[in-house]
């Protein structure tokens, strides 16, 4: 099994090409991360109806699916087509919104305009933290919520990175990550003025490993960092 050498970070064209590709069985992949992750964000965010929603890194559309049919007005932002493709074929009878955007860039939507900004897995793929969150933080209405995930940092002691198999070709592709640490996340939101209500941290048990074999190596091992913030306000 070949493995292609590791994108050098803030080659967003790089990035973009992997998530491209990684599109076609990224909803069939079997990746134990997305399993841990999905059932903690479902629970933080709580009931979403009526509430109006942007998902940035959103991909396949795998929360923005559930979130347009709890009833949430759902505005789903990514750079990568391919994903963008997949969600859409979701979500046909919601109304969701979908953007094609680089996350890098400011966003491209009046200040307070969301009850909450969510937004998946996207943390490793950007260069500056700082932008990030001051951009989510101009977007989210006073009194709103944020609630991000990221692979935990942890994971790059062990080597582990966003990667997939090609099943064309064998090769595992790695479309490029920065090992942020907790406190570059946590003071990234804190800075831009969110304040945190929750920092948490998610590794795979017993009764996971037994469903999802692939993360039984990281048994006890962090693999999620999960933070929920809001915006001061009324």
């Amino acid at each position: 099994m070949n493995v292609p050498e590791l994108q050098k970070p803030g080659r967003v064209g790089s990035v973009r090409a992997g998530y491209d590709q990684w599109a076609k069985v990224y909803d069939h992949d079997a990746n134990p991360l997305l399993a841990l992750e999905e059932p903690h964000v479902q629970r933080i965010l709580g009931r979403v109806d009526g509430l109006c929603i942007l998902d940035l890194g959103c991909g396949t559309g795998r929360h923005t699916s559930w979130l347009a049919a709890a009833g949430a007005q759902v505005t789903a932002v990514d750079f990568a087509t391919g994903m963008l493709l997949q969600a859409r074929r979701k979500t046909q009878d919601f109304g969701v919104s979908y953007v094609i955007h680089d996350l890098h860039d400011s966003l491209p939507y009046r200040a307070g305009a969301f009850d909450v900004v969510l937004s998946c897995l996207v943390l490793e793929h950007l260069d500056s933290l700082a932008d990030f969150f001051a951009n989510i933080y101009q977007v989210t209405a006073p009194g709103g919520r944020t609630v991000v995930s990221t692979v935990h940092p942890a994971m790059f002691l062990r080597g582990s990175q966003a990667q997939f198999t090609d099943p064309s070709s064998g090769d595992v592709v790695r479309p490029g990550s920065h090992a942020h640490s907790i406190g570059d996340c946590v003071m990234a939101a804190i800075d831009a003025g969110f304040e945190l209500r929750g920092v948490e941290e998610f590794a795979p048990d017993a009764a996971f490993v037994c469903v999802y074999r692939r993360a039984e190596k990281y048994q006890g091992w962090p693999m999620l960092l999960l933070m929920d913030g809001v915006r001061p306000g009324h």
